[in-house]
């Protein structure tokens, strides 16, 4: 690798159609809160809480940092694996956040139940559609053919993107979306994300035990840190399969103790109905010293003429 070539790997280059997309984000944020919240909500509610507006604050920052420059070069230039980071972040990490940070109010804005939109949100948002939907999407973005032209066409690349975290979304809906309706029990999303860890090994372990280059676009010369086309390909492949399930499995492993906890209090509170249904000794003696002595009948003898 020539000194040239690695120098200019690190050149700083601009991408202001993700300045200007994260300004528009910041701008479509500060207006949700100070001009159309306040329209909508009552007084007496809060329009976004400090939880919400810490998730989208930390969504924007995390969008920023995975698309602009250097990830987004190195990932786009020269390492897959840096590119599989990326995809991980924008699909399994921004989008529940972006979930967290919206309000319910907002969310019924948008899925309101008497517009169309609303009525195809509802649908694709559904478990089983929302789930074959991310994971054809997943399927069809790790082709060769794809990724080739991904990376030598932009509008396609930024299309590309959109769609990815599009599909995310509505994957994320049943465990993190804002409308209680919409979301699946605690069981059921355990078992959910389960499955979405579970389809992904496919393509990510076709990338481990290739032995040759897969995608023409990242074969080339300029080689950062001294790794091989066929190492970036494994590091994408365990990253795919490994991080990405830990990630999904730490997840399920916080929704099984929340799960637990759930149970465990309402198990509780069903013990503490059941025993003040229950009389104990001390209770029926006082019950009965406090009734008195039962009236004496007269005798059918005393009474006869």
């Amino acid at each position: 690798m020539m000194l040239g070539a690695a120098s200019d790997v690190w050149r700083f280059q601009p991408h202001p159609e993700v300045w200007v997309l994260i300004i528009g984000l910041l701008a479509m944020g500060w207006y949700v809160a100070r001009v159309l919240g306040p329209q909508v909500v009552a007084d007496t509610d809060t329009v976004v809480t400090r939880n919400q507006t810490r998730w989208f604050f930390g969504a924007i920052a995390l969008l920023w940092i995975v698309s602009d420059w250097p990830i987004h070069d190195l990932s786009e230039e020269y390492l897959y694996w840096v590119h599989m980071v990326q995809h991980l972040v924008i699909t399994f990490v921004i989008p529940p956040m972006v979930l967290l940070a919206t309000p319910e109010w907002l969310a019924r804005l948008i899925v309101s139940s008497d517009g169309s939109s609303g009525v195809w949100i509802r649908r694709l948002a559904h478990p089983i559609v929302a789930g074959l939907l991310f994971n054809a999407v997943v399927a069809v973005t790790h082709a060769p053919v794809v990724v080739n032209f991904s990376v030598e066409n932009g509008p396609f690349h930024y299309a590309l993107h959109v769609t990815v975290f599009m599909t995310a979304l509505l994957m994320w809906v049943p465990v993190a979306g804002p409308l209680p309706e919409l979301r699946i029990s605690l069981p059921a999303q355990m078992i959910y994300l389960f499955l979405m860890s579970v389809i992904p090994t496919i393509p990510g372990g076709w990338l481990t035990f290739a032995d040759s280059a897969v995608y023409s676009a990242y074969d080339h010369d300029v080689r950062l840190w001294g790794t091989t086309v066929i190492r970036d390909q494994q590091a994408a492949g365990m990253i795919m399969k490994v991080v990405g399930g830990f990630y999904l499995w730490s997840i399920i492993a916080v929704l099984f103790f929340r799960w637990s906890n759930t149970s465990s209090d309402e198990h509780r509170k069903m013990r503490r109905v059941d025993s003040a249904e229950i009389l104990t000794y001390d209770e029926v003696s006082s019950a009965f010293a406090e009734s008195g002595p039962a009236p004496v009948e007269p005798s059918p003898e005393t009474d006869a003429p």
